[in-house]
């Protein structure tokens, strides 16, 4: 079966995405570019469009599409404590029809929060996902004592693995997906420029072979998602050429 391409609406810059109407203005570029899901951010959702979720669901689902959810929050707060906003997400997700919730890690301090996470889940049917973001939060120590609980407390979480973040935080790429590989089940695509202390995602074809090599180290069954600058006069073409890029086996296959 071929893999499964997930494009991040965020791909196209937030100020593109207002010009075109909205993320479901994406929609048909993401469809006609033969995408198999669309990420949606919640960060970039209106307040009319959070209180339609049914509606932009419905959208997605007529261009053959599916769904799965990012929301620019920590699984934990900076005191430790389980952010109490996730049931609200997991619901929000849920009216999305989404394959699952992306949250960054947060403060994550105390296996005992993870009981209370446990009940939650157990009340939702969205599957929770868990990403490395661009913070101290995010390096990969406390992405592997979170790996960790979770394995020993069987909790049904996995990772979203960004393979571009661990350098905004000074850790290796592949060090990361030799650690964390097993527990990936989403691998958020991008690659780095590195100018000086500066980092800018880009695309894997713009960069060395690292980045793509990298993919060939993570699970080859899980889908890939497009987060670097998706850019240029047609869209629909540029975001099918890396569709196609990303779809490609790994070369020892």
């Amino acid at each position: 079966m071929p893999r499964k391409i997930i494009v991040v609406t965020a791909a196209y810059g937030r100020d593109q995405i207002q010009a075109l109407g909205g993320q479901v203005a994406t929609l048909p570029i993401i469809a006609e570019a033969g995408a198999d899901g669309v990420e949606i951010r919640r960060e970039l959702l209106s307040d009319e469009a959070l209180a339609r979720l049914p509606s932009l669901a419905f959208a997605i689902d007529m261009h053959n599409l599916q769904a799965c959810y990012s929301a620019p929050e920590p699984l934990c707060l900076p005191d430790g404590t389980l952010n109490p906003r996730l049931p609200a997400l997991l619901e929000e997700a849920r009216a999305l029809n989404a394959l699952w919730l992306k949250v960054s890690l947060g403060h994550f301090r105390d296996n005992a929060v993870l009981e209370t996470l446990r009940g939650w889940l157990a009340a939702s049917d969205v599957p929770l996902v868990v990403e490395n973001d661009q913070t101290e939060c995010g390096k990969l120590a406390p992405m592997l004592r979170f790996n960790a609980a979770c394995h020993t407390l069987s909790l049904p979480i996995t990772l979203t693995f960004d393979t571009g973040n661990w350098l905004w935080v000074g850790d290796t790429p592949e060090e990361a997906a030799r650690q964390l590989a097993p527990a990936v089940s989403y691998i958020h695509v991008k690659a780095v420029a590195c100018e000086g202390e500066n980092h800018r995602a880009v695309p894997p074809d713009h960069s060395d072979a690292r980045w793509l090599a990298l993919l060939e180290s993570l699970p080859a069954d899980v889908p890939r998602g497009i987060e670097f600058p998706l850019e240029g006069d047609d869209l629909t073409a540029v975001t099918r050429h890396y569709i196609t890029l990303l779809r490609k086996e790994p070369r020892h296959a």
